[in-house]
């Protein structure tokens, strides 16, 4: 034994006479006031018979006694008699440090650090017992947080480890959650996702365990009245306490966890607790966080799984649904794999190719432009060939050749010849838009430049109006432009709507009738007298009818008629556009309703327009689910008829 330390029933025994005989008082001035009061440490003085002499206020705010309540008392009443007589007091300012459970005055316990030392007086002999206290119940707290949470990561790391083992992820899952459960203490533990796409949202459970069968609790139906605040905001965790729940669980209380990055909607663990309140959730909630981003990395594993058996189902399903041509050949030009669609220009049946030099079955030079001289005799790099012909085929092709490793290479052949032809109307298209385009902008400018040279009123008055005239027309064309490319694009929506064809007709008259007027023109609409009711839209429906009447007039000789006749047939209501006008050949017809298309004698004749008009006539009629006709004869007049569906 130390001999600076001596157990205190030892000391009790030895001092036991002059214990007797000692003056029970204690003087704070021999300890030092200041130090005693200001001290951040519990200090109490405890006579030779165990009785407190004094404490300071800290000591006694830990125990809930006043100054006068504490004097004279036994330390029994404080800590346990047992624990303290088995303690070694030191002789001197060292002290060991023991643990002790301290009783408050209200009952309630409390974990300390305590050191006690003896203090002699001036004849040597011991005087007093001085012990100092610290609260260590946070410490204490956090310590077994720490435990538990140890044992807790210990149950859920075992429990994943034999997850990841298994060769079957996903029923593994199940286990886990039931080993979080018993861990955590809770009742229920469930993955579940919500899904809106179907407009209200749906709660899926995936996996679940439960200490009870599914009839007694019901996971579904006790997260339903959260989903509105989980889908406000997925990524945050949501706690309920206190929710009123089933006969077997009459409380209870709801955490859910979002697990990201898993599920194709909002993906959650939820745990359900048998007390009325959360109080595992601020100490574990790190614990049940690292559980749930163990579990999501288990579904994402499943997932990447299911994924990759899913890519290599569509690759087989890609190849051999590939509407190229696929051929793998080796550097002697032998083929190795060939793969096509029937319907591929140039399908043979891989059993009957296979093994086949590439050279025997197309022409030596079309091959040599397919390999590129870089791979002559080994696949270096990727080589790019665009249109070319096969001598048995009509068609335009392009080759892209793709090395493997030096002495394998993949051939994709594609059958390019719409693209050619596309490439070929957008050319086309350039052309003919970029001349309409031109041809009033140079009168423009030739205007603009003799009005700024200046002229007679007269002059000036004709270079002003044709000036408005080319300007008018290029506007036209513009948005007859847009509106083609509106069309094309599928962004001009048209609402078949009942509505009354005569007072479209009447509206579209009266446009063009200034027009028809200065060539002295009658405009005669032929209609019965009542309403005609069909479905369609009355803006675009103008546009229409002003469009075939506009040309109606332009085509037609002065002084001479346009009628506009409505009649019922075989279910329509047909609207047809007549002139006497120079007609229409008969080769011509079936391109009328080209973009920039126009006729050679529309053309040799100089009648202007832009060949855009009567693209968009039979693109607006169709969209409205009708569909137009042309009559025509050289030099004796057409006639467009427009048939709209009725109301009926």
């Amino acid at each position: 034994m130390d001999d600076k330390a001596i157990p205190i029933r030892n000391l009790l025994s030895e001092m036991k006479t002059r214990i007797e005989k000692q003056n029970k008082s204690w003087n704070v001035e021999q300890f030092g006031r200041d130090l005693f009061e200001q001290t951040g440490e519990c200090i109490f003085i405890i006579g030779m018979d165990l009785n407190y002499l004094a404490a300071n206020q800290h000591a006694l705010t830990l125990l809930g006694y006043g100054e006068q309540e504490i004097i004279g008392m036994h330390v029994s009443n404080v800590i346990s008699i047992g624990e303290l007589l088995e303690q070694k007091i030191s002789r001197g300012d060292q002290a060991d440090i023991y643990e002790r459970i301290l009783k408050k005055k209200d009952g309630s316990l409390i974990p300390v650090e305590i050191s006690t030392s003896l203090v002699y007086d001036g004849d040597g002999q011991p005087s007093y017992i001085q012990s100092i206290a610290r609260d260590i119940s946070e410490r204490k707290a956090s310590e077994k947080i720490i435990k538990r949470n140890s044992r807790i990561l210990s149950v859920i790391s075992e429990a994943t480890a034999r997850l990841f083992r298994s060769p079957n992820i996903e029923s593994g899952i199940s286990e886990v959650l039931e080993s979080l459960g018993h861990a955590l203490d809770m009742f229920c533990c469930v993955i579940f996702e919500i899904e809106q796409f179907s407009g209200t949202p749906q709660i899926m459970v995936q996996y679940s365990w439960s200490e009870f069968d599914e009839s007694d609790f019901d996971p579904e139906k006790a997260i339903r009245p959260f989903v509105n605040r989980m889908s406000l905001d997925p990524n945050s965790a949501l706690s309920e306490v206190k929710i009123s729940g089933a006969r077997i669980v009459p409380e209870y209380s709801f955490l859910a966890i979002p697990i990201l990055g898993t599920f194709g909607s909002q993906g959650f663990l939820g745990m359900f607790d048998r007390d009325s309140s959360l109080s595992w959730l601020l100490s574990d909630f790190d614990v049940v966080q690292t559980a749930t981003n163990l579990i999501g990395a288990a579904l994402q594993r499943i997932q990447y799984e299911e994924t990759i058996r899913l890519n290599e189902f569509r690759n087989r399903m890609i190849v051999e649904s590939f509407p190229d041509l696929l051929v793998r050949i080796n550097a002697d030009g032998v083929i190795l794999d060939y793969n096509a669609s029937p319907n591929h220009p140039l399908f043979i049946h891989r059993d009957m190719i296979t093994g086949r030099k590439i050279i025997e079955t197309w022409p030596e030079g079309i091959v040599a432009r397919i390999l590129g001289d870089e791979n002559k005799h080994f696949f270096t790099s990727d080589h790019w060939l665009e249109g070319f012909q096969l001598p048995f085929s009509s068609s335009v092709y392009e080759s892209r050749l793709h090395p493997i490793n030096p002495g394998e290479a993949l051939i994709i052949v594609r059958d390019i010849t719409d693209m050619v032809r596309l490439n070929e109307m957008k050319t086309d298209f350039i052309n003919r838009a970029s001349h309409e385009l031109r041809t009033p902008l140079t009168a423009v400018i030739l205007m603009a430049d003799l009005i700024q040279q200046g002229g007679t009123g007269e002059e000036l008055d004709e270079y002003w109006r044709i000036l408005r005239n080319e300007l008018d027309r290029q506007k036209k064309l513009i948005d007859s432009l847009l509106m083609a490319g509106r069309l094309e694009s599928g962004m001009v929506k048209l609402d078949a709507v009942p509505l009354d064809i005569i007072p479209v007709l009447e509206d579209a008259i009266q446009a063009v009738r200034p027009i028809a007027n200065m060539k002295y023109i009658d405009l005669i609409l032929d209609a019965p007298r009542g309403p005609v009711n069909i479905f369609g839209d009355n803006g675009a429906l103008q546009q229409v009818f002003i469009n075939l009447i506009t040309n109606a007039t332009k085509f037609s000789p002065e002084d001479s008629k346009v009628l506009i006749a409505v009649l019922f047939s075989e279910g329509f209501v047909n609207v047809s556009v007549s002139d006497r006008g120079m007609g229409i050949a008969e080769d011509a017809i079936p391109h009328l309703f080209e973009k920039f298309y126009r006729a050679k004698n529309v053309t040799v004749a100089e009648i202007p327009g832009s060949g855009i008009g009567l693209y968009i006539v039979k693109s607006i009629v169709e969209e409205l689910g009708g569909d137009i006709e042309v009559k025509s004869k050289l030099n004796n007049g057409t006639t467009f008829i427009v048939r709209l569906r009725p109301v009926i």
